[in-house]
């Protein structure tokens, strides 16, 4: 049972829409489901992005994959690094497609898989983090991939800078392209070639190649500053809450921890029981707002660990009424992007960092 009335809402058809949206004629969808996906919901993201149209998941975590397969939910699955020692038996059980690229990774799965166990390499074109490197080792290493009796399925690398850089998205493709290449070359042809994240998939239809992995763009957020912002994609996720408590207090008095916050006014001042225990940012105290009867109200003073205060002005308010931390009431909208500016980060991360404790319901 659900008291306190804070909670966010997953609309399942924004998941289908967008999915069907971005899938490119001929090319298959990998849908990131990684970090429960993004705050919204792995399972119910999955199953959505799965009916409109996705055929693969991708996870972070074989944790992550053990939960969907828990799910009953039997598709494709690719955990983007490689599984951590000891993870190998479990993974491949569940029907986990695993990524290598390094000598370490290759020989403790191929200690543990069948004969004909299908893998995706990994080749690290410029991002740096994970991945075959220097690319030119990739021939050599999808060979020992092939001595060890695995079939590469999947060969693929990863964007840097594609939503904010064509040329060093230009350049990794084509390095990306020359290793492919001499894979094949070398006499190995994967199955699925796969590149392109949410920024290139959508500025750059030159990656999609085989399949294309969709994450942030899926769930209807743009991936940066006004990419995709013309394709129609529905947000899915808003943060709802609604009035504890309210009163009117006099010009100058100031608001909660350190009053930092000043009234110039007299105003009527709503507290809304969302903190950052919750995952609203702190670093938003003062410097937000949110929507209450269709108003923009600001955040007022420190964000504390429970519960913030709106200073509302001259607007009306009652504890029980609606409070949109993220999302639209009326003809207002207040986006993630939005929030994220004030709060020196992403999108990505204000949705993802949403806590555990605040429920999630879906819709659609």
């Amino acid at each position: 049972m659900r008291h306190r009335p804070t909670f966010v809402r997953v609309d399942l058809a924004a998941i289908r829409h967008n999915a069907a949206l971005l899938t490119p004629e001929g090319v298959r969808l990998m849908a990131v489901v990684k970090a429960d996906a993004y705050g919204h919901g792995d399972a119910a993201v999955a199953r959505a992005a799965l009916e409109g149209g996705a055929s693969w998941l991708g996870v972070a975590l074989v944790e992550e994959g053990l939960g969907l397969r828990a799910a009953g939910i039997d598709a494709p699955i690719l955990v983007l690094s490689e599984v951590p020692p000891g993870s190998e038996a479990e993974a491949l059980e569940a029907g986990l497609t695993p990524t290598l690229y390094s000598a370490g990774g290759l020989e403790r799965l191929a200690a543990t898989a069948t004969p004909g166990t299908p893998v995706h390499v990994k080749v690290d074109t410029g991002m740096h983090r994970v991945g075959v490197f220097p690319p030119e080792a990739a021939p050599a290493f999808v060979g020992e991939v092939a001595l060890a009796g695995l079939r590469l399925e999947g060969l693929w690398t990863h964007f840097a800078r594609s939503e904010e850089d064509e040329a060093t998205t230009r350049d990794q493709l084509a390095l990306f392209r020359r290793v492919v290449d001499d894979v094949k070359a070398a006499g190995h042809v994967p199955d699925l070639l796969h590149a392109a994240n949410s920024g290139a998939m959508i500025l750059h239809p030159e990656t999609h190649l085989d399949l294309v992995r969709p994450g942030i763009a899926l769930l209807g957020i743009s991936p940066g500053p006004g990419v995709g912002t013309s394709l129609g994609l529905r947000p899915a996720l808003s943060w709802h809450s609604a009035v504890s408590f309210a009163r009117t207090l006099p010009a100058g008095e100031a608001i909660s921890y350190g009053h930092r916050y000043r009234l110039e006014r007299d105003a009527n001042v709503a507290t809304v029981p969302v903190g950052y225990a919750d995952g609203y940012p702190r670093v938003l105290s003062s410097a937000a707002d949110v929507l209450i009867r269709g108003r923009r109200c600001r955040v007022a003073g420190s964000v504390t660990m429970d519960q913030l205060m709106v200073d509302c002005g001259d607007l009306p308010v009652a504890s029980g009424d609606e409070v949109v931390l993220l999302g639209s009431q009326d003809d207002e909208t207040i986006t993630a992007e939005e929030l994220a500016g004030p709060a020196g980060t992403i999108a990505y991360e204000i949705v993802t960092r949403i806590g555990q404790r605040v429920p999630r319901e879906t819709m659609g």
